[in-house]
């Protein structure tokens, strides 16, 4: 309760007049009366607070264009780097009752939770500086190819401001609204952040170890199975075009991806359900098994080309970290 009466404190502070800057007011009225039936917002306050909401061109045009649209050959330099690696056996080694904790508990390697945090954030140094509330309202307002989904997240981060009593102008995040050093949606926040360092709070945005958990949390969630393999690199005679998935869907097993002319380079499970993908290089395509594991990694981002660079960070990172050259 004292958190509700705080933040509606917040709303009171930031009221002003008319409908958000450069947003529909009619649309903008439409969400304010869902918001106000289903989860008892007060209309007024609310509207004021979307009123300070800023359309931002910028995050239209990134929105427009981001980095998976890049072939994988592109894609990968990206992310594989000495700095990330290096960065994340640094991040491991500052961390490493955390991580360890985190993955007695959920089954996830450490590795594979240091490389999502590396590919998201770079270990939180680059976070974001979007105010998470002008990026939903811009793309729940002005991004009709997924205005639903925005008006969603949009509807979860004024929930999650409410129910962690913080104000909803101050927090950061990236442009599509990830917020924190996991980049968490704010639906994801609410479903899946936890409070690991145990302060009583569940805070993404200065606290490793909450990051940690979380993103543990959430691939446990999400169908980690301990133990078991992410992804094998397939023979390169394998690329028999009919196998090959156009989704990070489990559609076949590994005997019969094997009868249509499907090997990995490695041992495994004929019963494995597993997905045959094709990577750009500039030479032709690579080809790749992904298992339970590796979608597991595709519920954080549904990209196959980013579930295969947290993957392999996340090898260079435990090798590095095994004392490996780099």
């Amino acid at each position: 309760m004292l958190k509700r009466i705080l933040w509606a404190s917040c709303l009171a502070l930031n009221l002003s007049a008319g409908s958000a800057a450069g947003l529909d007011s009619a649309e903008v009225d439409g969400f304010v009366a869902e918001m106000a039936k289903e989860h008892a917002f007060e209309p007024g306050a609310l509207r004021g607070l979307l009123g300070r909401a800023n359309r931002l061109d910028s995050v239209l045009a990134a929105i427009s264009k981001p980095a998976e649209y890049k072939p994988w050959h592109a894609y990968r330099p990206i992310f594989i780097t000495d700095q990330r690696i290096q960065g994340g056996t640094r991040f491991w080694a500052s961390h490493a009752d955390a991580l360890a904790s985190a993955s007695l508990q959920s089954g996830v390697p450490p590795e594979i939770i240091v490389s999502i945090i590396g590919v998201e954030t770079a270990y939180g140094h680059h976070a974001g500086n979007y105010k998470v509330l002008d990026s939903l309202a811009t793309l729940a307002f002005h991004y009709p190819p997924r205005a639903p989904f925005f008006r969603g997240e949009l509807r979860n981060f004024l929930l999650l401001a409410r129910e962690e009593g913080v104000d909803p102008t101050t927090l950061k995040g990236s442009y599509a609204g990830a917020m924190g050093i996991p980049q968490f949606m704010p639906s994801s926040f609410r479903a899946y952040a936890v409070d690991f360092d145990g302060d009583g709070k569940r805070d993404i945005w200065t606290s490793p170890r909450d990051a940690i958990g979380s993103v543990a949390n959430y691939l446990k969630v999400h169908g980690w199975e301990a133990g078991k393999p992410i992804a094998y690199r397939a023979l390169e005679s394998a690329g028999n075009a009919p196998a090959v998935s156009q989704t990070v869907e489990l559609k076949q097993t590994l005997a019969q991806l094997a009868a249509l002319g499907v090997k990995p380079n490695l041992a495994a499970t004929p019963e494995a359900p597993a997905v045959l993908l094709a990577y750009e290089q500039p030479q032709g395509n690579e080809y790749w098994l992904g298992f339970q594991n590796f979608y597991a990694i595709t519920r954080y981002n549904r990209s196959p080309k980013y579930a295969l660079a947290v993957f392999q960070l996340a090898e260079e990172i435990r090798r590095v970290r095994e004392g490996g050259a780099r």
